[in-house]
């Protein structure tokens, strides 16, 4: 493969020199060349004439020059958002776990909403690994929320002492691969007075006189026997219920999200494992990461619905949301907020608001976008528009 990706490299240096082409390829275009090339067995002259018909395919391609892309795209993107349906669907066959799909998550990425009302993961392993399902299951114990309430046996209030008595199931502590010592712990440093003897837990509800009258109400007891049953005894921060599945390799989804501290743990894919919540991988991967998720996150939701967009207009979406280093979003508070044009900016939302503004600070409009044009009724900079004409009276 890579001798083919030089000797690829090398004709079109060859053909750049002959032919004054100017050819110049992606490293994904290099890629897919070399491949056609080993899969079809071409000879030199068949290779020579495929990459100039791909130069001529990628020119006719390029946008020309005073295409209005953005409007393009906003209609792309929004009208297939219309024939969306506004339901949740069950996630990718896991019917145990629900994502939101369809309009409500598009409007979510475009929105950049830091809170998403269903924030998953898809956690991957790494060659050793993606078979081993003890070890796949093991992890998936640790990292999922686990309770008191999940190990139990029996539970019991003791009206009589005032007291709490809980019965561990010894094999369910098993089947969830929990450590019997780091339960005890968690257990005795939640509870101070806990009394832990095999599987019995019983921990008091407070201080009683020496004829054993409680001075506590049953109400408190109660109160302290939901603790006991809340008690979290494994997992981790933002992850909740975690689902095990094996397709051609051991696969986790998590419902929650914690791609910082998953990342961190021996075993995971890094390429792969990833997650829904856009600004949670531009804090832990950069904003090129969050601009590729934008992008994904985008394509996935409508493909799902059957709908094809071209990639390119969610790209440039994914652009304008992340150009600044940040993840913005489309709307008042975002991208279109701050937009230099008075006009533009009364146009989209809070007409009054912004025209207020700008009056008291004396702001001044220059006229060079899209929107303020058409307002006032000018030729738009687009097309046509985009080219200034100037007569020489002298050579008439």
């Amino acid at each position: 493969m890579d001798d083919i990706i030089i000797k690829i490299n090398d004709m079109i240096a060859e053909i750049n020199e002959t032919e004054d082409l100017n050819i110049e390829f992606p490293d994904s275009y290099i890629e897919d060349l070399a491949k056609a090339c080993i899969k079809n067995d071409l000879t030199d002259d068949e290779l020579r004439q495929l990459i100039i018909k791909l130069k001529h395919a990628y020119d006719r391609a390029h946008v020309e020059a005073g295409e209005a892309v953005g409007t393009v795209a906003a209609q792309s993107v929004g009208e297939p958002g219309t024939q969306m349906t506004m339901r949740t669907f069950h996630y990718a066959g896991v019917t145990e776990l629900n994502v939101t799909l369809g309009l409500p998550r598009l409007i979510e990425i475009v929105d950049a909403r830091k809170e998403i009302a269903t924030p998953t993961m898809d956690i991957y392993f790494d060659e050793e690994r993606r078979d081993d399902e003890e070890f796949v299951r093991t992890l998936a114990n640790k990292i999922g929320k686990s309770t008191i309430n999940d190990i139990l046996s029996d539970f019991n209030l003791n009206y009589g002492t005032m007291e709490v008595e809980a019965t561990l199931d010894s094999k369910k502590i098993e089947e969830k691969r929990l450590n019997r010592e780091e339960i005890n712990a968690i257990v005795e440093k939640a509870f101070k007075k806990a009394v832990i003897n095999n599987d019995e837990i019983i921990i008091p509800s407070g201080k009683t006189d020496s004829k054993s009258e409680p001075k506590f109400e049953i109400r408190e007891l109660r109160l302290l026997a939901d603790k006991v049953r809340d008690l979290q005894i494994s997992g981790i921060k933002g992850i909740g219920k975690v689902i095990i599945r094996r397709d051609d390799e051991w696969i986790i989804h998590t419902e929650g999200s914690n791609l910082k501290e998953i990342l961190d743990m021996e075993g995971i894919d890094h390429v792969r494992t990833t997650t829904n919540n856009i600004h949670e991988i531009g804090e832990v991967l950069g904003i090129e990461a969050a601009r590729q998720s934008i992008i994904n996150e985008a394509q996935n939701t409508l493909s799902e619905q059957g709908l094809s967009v071209d990639v390119r207009h969610i790209m440039l979406v994914a652009d304008i949301m992340t150009s600044e280093g940040v993840v913005k979003s489309i709307g008042r508070h975002g991208i279109s907020g701050e937009k230099s044009s008075v006009l533009a900016r009364a146009a989209f939302e809070e007409t009054g608001k912004h025209l207020l503004r700008a009056s008291i600070r004396g702001e001044v409009d220059d006229l060079t976008g899209i929107i303020e044009n058409i307002i006032i009724g000018q030729p738009i900079p687009l097309g046509t528009g985009s080219v200034g004409v100037k007569m020489d009276y002298k050579n008439e």
